[in-house]
């Protein structure tokens, strides 16, 4: 392991626990070959390929209706957002072309899903789904996730997704990785207690990365007890195109599980 990962998990140790936890980082790290903020914009790339006609179309017709409006206030309940009667609600953090998010979305009427996604191919992508399977639990967010984070209120969500973020893995952009020390305040407390955070990754530095700032956060705890806990997927874990992408490249991911004090 580098001496300067190992140097940055034994910073963030606490108490007799956090050593326990810091050698289970320090495995993944190694099993991995790993070699390992401020408020900002993470994403990257907004528009790939040009849209057909009927995806631009969907921009207009569908998004409208289904757009989160961060300029109001957040209700004080946020089923309030959906259609339908929903039970709780989950955050998927840049979800790609949605197949994750709508794959649940579709097997679990009576959760409500918050997607994030500013990268416009991927969004038209989603909507197209939605309108063709009817989905009335799903609302959306076409920007930048921090606005939305920031809106969103205290302890009202269960869940949040970040599956293959942007890594980002030149030393000079790392400050514009998704987690970072401050983030996962924000995540902390947007999340109830008991919630999960759940990400996911192929890229060795990244799950160090993440591991090394979660990990000493006082909010959450990793439930991994063995190491198939993070080598294998948690349970009902629905492969996106860029997870399947990475397994037919041999590029082994890792799956994390932190749950909210």
């Amino acid at each position: 392991m580098p001496e300067a990962v190992g140097s940055a998990i034994a910073t963030s140790k606490r108490d007799d626990v956090q050593y326990e936890l810091d050698d289970r980082a320090s495995a993944v790290t190694r099993a991995m070959g790993s070699a390992v903020g401020n408020a900002r914009a993470f994403f990257g790339r907004r528009k790939g390929h040009k849209l057909r006609p009927r995806q631009a179309g969907l921009f207009e017709t569908l998004l409208p209706r289904l757009a989160i409006d961060v300029a109001g206030p957040a209700p004080a309940e946020l089923s309030a957002l959906f259609a339908e009667p929903v039970r709780s609600v989950q955050l998927e953090i840049g979800f790609g072309g949605g197949e994750a998010m709508l794959a649940q979305a579709k097997a679990h009427p009576q959760i409500g899903f918050l997607g994030v996604e500013p990268f416009v191919n991927g969004m038209a992508k989603a909507l197209a789904v939605i309108q063709a399977e009817g989905l009335r639990n799903v609302r959306l967010h076409f920007d930048d996730a921090v606005s939305l984070i920031a809106w969103l209120p205290d302890a009202s969500l269960t869940r949040i997704d970040l599956i293959h973020p942007d890594p980002w893995p030149k030393r000079r952009h790392w400050k514009r990785r998704f987690v970072q020390d401050e983030m996962i305040e924000r995540l902390a407390r947007i999340l109830c207690p008991g919630g999960e955070l759940r990400f996911a990754t192929d890229v060795a530095d990244y799950a160090a990365w993440t591991l090394q700032r979660v990990i000493r956060s006082p909010h959450f705890d990793w439930v991994a007890q063995c190491a198939d806990d993070w080598r294998d997927p948690w349970p009902g874990f629905i492969a996106t195109r860029y997870h399947a992408k990475a397994t037919r490249q041999q590029r082994s991911s890792c799956f994390f599980v932190f749950r909210k004090r």
